[in-house]
């Protein structure tokens, strides 16, 4: 059992929706390693188009929240959210001003629907209760705007505002996200100890992006609590984000959550596909005249953990499996980007099934091919001469073109799929499958059969 781990206390609001306040904090600090405890100010019933209604809690009871966790429990990091009200400002003010730990504060002010979650009268309340004992504040640009009037429309007046609010109220470090800016890129802007620090990601076109301002709030508080230095925190926090936006969820008609635990969820998944992937090869490797499959350019073997989008995310073996006389013998241990055909028919297949996450391929005969037909296996396949042009000569085009022809010509995304080859271009089967163990499944049972069928017509 873990004995230490980083407390980290969020003061916000509930989301019923789940995408943002308390649901999301509590989230991040768990993906990040940390134990969340919760002082919720304001219940707020919303999903991902509209906030309805708010219910205000009772300030002391806010405050006894705070209490207790931090006399039992204690507390490493503070992350504040939702504070609807000066009532509930001044009160969150108060407990938080005796204790020596890192402050987060978010000001919070309007859910991603348009609903206003900071009364008008509450924003001087935040200016004097909350920023003079803040560690760090992280609005966004129009946040920054309404808390420093001056209109942000770029990075030199994130890095102006930045500055003013720090020096005006004391705030050691002020980041001014630009997630609400326009271009190509998200840049943030971090104004610490009388330096400017610029944090850039690549701007997601997605519409999942509810709750990204309490996930980046909420990471920083937990790398603080870490131990990270407030720079070092900004930085993780954006990658956090960039993450979670990237596995967010598309669901709802409004604006979908964000995924706190993607980062969670994406370690797991590719540990579990590595070890899939090695027991697979261990066991063909042991397969007694497995060389038989084999096509003169070898085969690959992989796996995609779920949510996987490009090649350096599937598992596959470097160099490939090539025959040893009558066997088969990898060339490396199995790894991330370890292949581009066969990751590419993972990667493909996935877009129309995505259950089947595993593919493998082995020799083109008519022979292995009735084998895997006897076995009652599902088979598809495009025929690589009517490919156009404008695919034929662009880098793995070939392979998703292929996989969208055999599925429109079956109508599902068969066990088998196979092309036999072009001018210059082997035939190939590719055997598909839930995972690479399942792949391996069928791989042995069409070398028995293949077997058998040779040693009957012989």
């Amino acid at each position: 059992m873990v004995s230490s781990v980083p407390r980290v206390l969020t003061v916000a609001g509930s989301d019923s929706g789940g995408g943002a306040g308390i649901q999301a904090d509590l989230k991040t600090i768990a993906a990040l390693g940390g134990h969340g405890m919760s002082a919720i100010t304001s219940l707020t019933a919303q999903n991902t188009r509209e906030v309805t209604r708010i219910v205000d809690l009772d300030p002391e009871f806010i405050a006894e929240q705070i209490r207790v966790c931090v006399s039992d429990i204690g507390v490493d990091a503070v992350k504040t959210g939702m504070l609807h009200t000066t009532e509930i400002i001044r009160v969150v003010g108060r407990e938080l001003r005796g204790l020596d730990v890192p402050k987060v504060v978010d000001p919070v002010m309007v859910a991603k629907s348009g609903a206003k979650l900071l009364q008008p009268a509450a924003v001087d309340e935040l200016k004097k209760s909350l920023f003079p004992i803040s560690t760090v504040i992280t609005p966004n640009a129009s946040e920054a705007t309404v808390l420093s009037g001056i209109r942000i429309t770029g990075e030199e007046d994130q890095r102006r505002v930045a500055k003013r609010l720090a020096e005006e109220y004391g705030i050691p470090s002020v980041i001014v996200k630009g997630g609400h800016l326009h271009g190509d890129r998200v840049i943030d802007i971090l104004y610490y100890d009388g330096s400017y620090y610029r944090y850039e990601v690549p701007r997601i076109a997605t519409r999942a992006t509810h709750g990204t301002g309490c996930v980046f709030a909420s990471a920083i508080a937990t790398e603080l609590a870490k131990g990270s230095t407030i720079p070092e925190a900004a930085k993780k926090a954006q990658s956090f984000v960039y993450e979670a936006i990237m596995g967010g969820f598309l669901i709802g008609q409004g604006a979908g959550p964000v995924n706190p635990m993607s980062q969670v969820f994406k370690r797991s998944a590719l540990l579990e596909a590595l070890a899939n992937v090695r027991e697979a090869v261990q066991r063909i490797e042991a397969a007694e005249h497995g060389g038989e499959l084999a096509p003169e350019s070898g085969i690959n073997i992989a796996e995609a953990p779920l949510g996987a989008t490009s090649r350096e995310e599937v598992v596959a073996i470097p160099g490939r499996i090539s025959r040893v006389y009558n066997r088969l013998k990898v060339a490396s241990h199995p790894w991330m980007g370890g292949s581009r055909h066969v990751a590419d028919a993972v990667l493909t297949i996935m877009q129309y099934d995505h259950s089947r996450r595993a593919a493998m391929n082995i020799r083109y005969s008519e022979e292995i091919l009735a084998a895997a037909r006897e076995l009652g296996f599902s088979i598809s396949s495009y025929d690589r001469a009517q490919e156009p042009p404008e695919i034929k000569y662009v880098e793995g085009m070939t392979i998703k073109w292929g996989i969208a022809r055999a599925y429109e010509s079956a109508g599902k995304v068969t066990d088998i799929i196979f092309h036999r080859g072009d001018w210059g271009k082997e035939p190939m089967i590719t055997i598909t499958g839930r995972n690479s163990l399942e792949v391996a499944d069928k791989f042995f049972l069409i070398l028995k059969k293949y077997l058998e069928k040779r040693r009957g017509n012989s």
